[in-house]
């Protein structure tokens, strides 16, 4: 059964909105890990995409909102996160000896800094990372972006769980 997921209020405010817009994706992606074996969080099932398990899913997406939001938003440095690796444009989303417990806590904290970030910034503040192009988007484009980035993700965690286990379900 589906955790109770619901959608921003019809009346939001524009920050209002895409906050809840962003979290509920990110609570579908952890959803999709539910009651998944450790083997399974791990387990390739799309053999033209050996690095997108559930676990690299979670992994990929806690690094994007870091690099997104601390690197290219607060201007943080890039060298802590696999997603500037030059030489292995799968970094961010390796898993070896990391537990899909402890995938979805870093995650789950990864959010949680995002969204303090969110709420210190105005919309229309502008990236301070200045090495990278996407440095000079404001908060509100980085976020609409993260949302399509987040959305597009979890629908690739409908088609894994359901490769992996047959379990199906939207909210």
């Amino acid at each position: 059964m589906p955790p109770s997921l619901e959608r921003p209020p019809f009346q939001a405010d524009e920050r209002t909105a895409l906050i809840g817009w962003l979290d509920l994706q990110r609570q579908i992606l952890r959803w999709k890990c539910e009651g998944l074996s450790e083997a399974d969080a791990h387990r390739s099932v799309i053999p033209t995409s050996p690095a997108m398990t559930m676990a690299g899913l979670v992994s990929h997406m806690r690094w994007v909102e870091h690099a997104w939001l601390e690197v290219l938003f607060l201007g943080g440095d890039e060298t802590r996160n696999p997603s500037f690796v030059d030489r292995d444009e799968d970094a961010n989303w390796r898993t070896d000896g990391v537990t899909l417990e402890q995938l979805l806590a870093s995650y789950e904290a990864q959010c949680a800094r995002s969204n303090e970030i969110v709420a210190a910034a105005s919309l229309d503040d502008v990236g301070r990372h200045s090495g990278h192009h996407s440095g000079k988007a404001n908060l509100r484009w980085m976020l609409v972006h993260l949302i399509e980035e987040t959305g597009r993700h979890a629908g690739h965690a409908d088609i894994v769980r359901e490769l992996l286990d047959g379990t199906k379900g939207y909210y």
